[in-house]
């Protein structure tokens, strides 16, 4: 399929994409990349109740795609693409996945949901619930392997898949804001503290009476407190993947903000003996070459807005010396990298596309 796809980009065809879920946000954001993406051309966009309307109703922030009609969302439907983008909730996806995964047609299927992410089907009983469908390769480039060489990097699994489960936003976030903390065993990785300030649009589209915004302006509110949170395994699944011990623990508290997009992530945990600023140096080299991920130093902290619209992460580390913590900080677009963005990098690669095209850097500000 790269062979093909190398071809199709040197005759100037373009590889045709179908999106699920195509009046959501998480959607809307994908076709919002897609639509601008040079080796990629939506040709078909489903959804449920939205079926038999123009996508310009519902995305009216995408002028080239407007005059699109929403299909029902069906195999049939989805089926005869390069490229295949699951933006459907929990549950829905890993049914309608498997079955276009069994055709064998060669398409890429990238799923937004969280129904490919997690291997254990006990974790996925926990947290979710009902059947459990197999883990495709992860959707997130810069995860950190444990003694990662070229032939274990999660770009190498990428670059040989077709089937791609792009991660949780929340689950990028502390992801990216303590594995290579968690690689270098410069921290006590057995007691996480994460604590998350989310946009609003991470819940979603759907009309619930707590995100109206005369419920949600104004106010700041903790939701999945306790452990309850459903991206807690897979954060711990990344990090173990890193290099993390068996038994890590992670304390997860996410909280919703009045802003539409954006996360914001402080992860503490107890920092181990004689490390330093040289060691935090050290432990960070691995996102030295990251085209995607900013490291900031005091006073210039992570913030959201500079990432709203883009693929790119921020992550900064400091030293309580005091508490004897290292404090980890990430910011990214909750819908940017932490989705739509993770996934057309990630169906890039897959695609023998050139990892970054279409992935947008430049942030609107303010």
């Amino acid at each position: 399929m790269h062979e093909y796809a190398h071809a199709c980009i040197f005759m100037h065809m373009r590889l045709r994409a179908a999106v699920a879920g195509a009046s959501g946000y998480a959607g809307g954001e994908v076709l919002r990349l897609l639509a601008d993406h040079p080796d990629i051309e939506v040709t078909t966009v489903t959804a449920a109740t939205s079926a038999g309307t123009k996508l310009g109703q519902h995305q009216p922030h995408i002028p080239q795609l407007a005059d699109l009609t929403i299909q029902e969302t069906s195999v049939d439907a989805l089926g005869g693409h390069d490229l295949v983008v699951l933006a459907l909730p929990h549950g829905h996806s890993g049914t309608i996945g498997d079955t276009l995964a069994s055709k064998g047609d060669g398409a890429v299927i990238a799923d937004l949901a969280a129904d490919h992410r997690l291997v254990d089907a006990q974790e996925w009983a926990s947290y979710y619930g009902g059947a459990h469908s197999p883990a495709w390769s992860y959707g997130m480039p810069e995860l950190l392997h444990d003694g990662e060489d070229a032939a274990t990097s999660q770009r190498a699994l990428l670059s040989s898949t077709r089937r791609i489960a792009v991660p949780g936003c929340n689950a990028t976030a502390v992801t990216l804001a303590a594995q290579c903390a968690v690689r270098a065993g410069i921290i006590h990785s057995s007691n996480l503290v994460a604590t998350l300030s989310v946009g609003y649009s991470g819940a979603g589209r759907t009309l619930k009476p707590h995100l109206l915004a005369s419920q949600a302006v104004g106010t700041i509110a903790p939701y999945a407190v306790g452990g309850t949170h459903r991206h807690i395994p897979e954060i711990l699944q990344n990090l173990r993947v890193a290099g993390g011990p068996a038994n890590m623990r992670l304390t997860f508290t996410p909280v919703l903000v009045p802003t539409s997009r954006g996360i914001l992530a402080t992860v503490v945990a107890p920092l181990a003996p004689g490390m330093d600023e040289h060691s935090l140096e050290a432990a960070l080299a691995p996102y030295a070459h990251e085209r995607l991920v900013d490291i900031t130093t005091a006073p210039t902290w992570p913030t959201t807005g500079p990432l709203t619209g883009t693929g790119r992460a921020m992550v900064s580390w400091s030293i309580d010396e005091r508490a004897g913590t290292l404090v980890m900080i990430c910011a990214i677009d909750n819908l940017g990298k932490g989705t739509a963005a993770a996934a057309v990098q990630s169906a890039n690669l897959a695609l023998g596309i050139p990892e970054f095209t279409g992935v947008p850097m430049t942030g609107v500000n303010p």
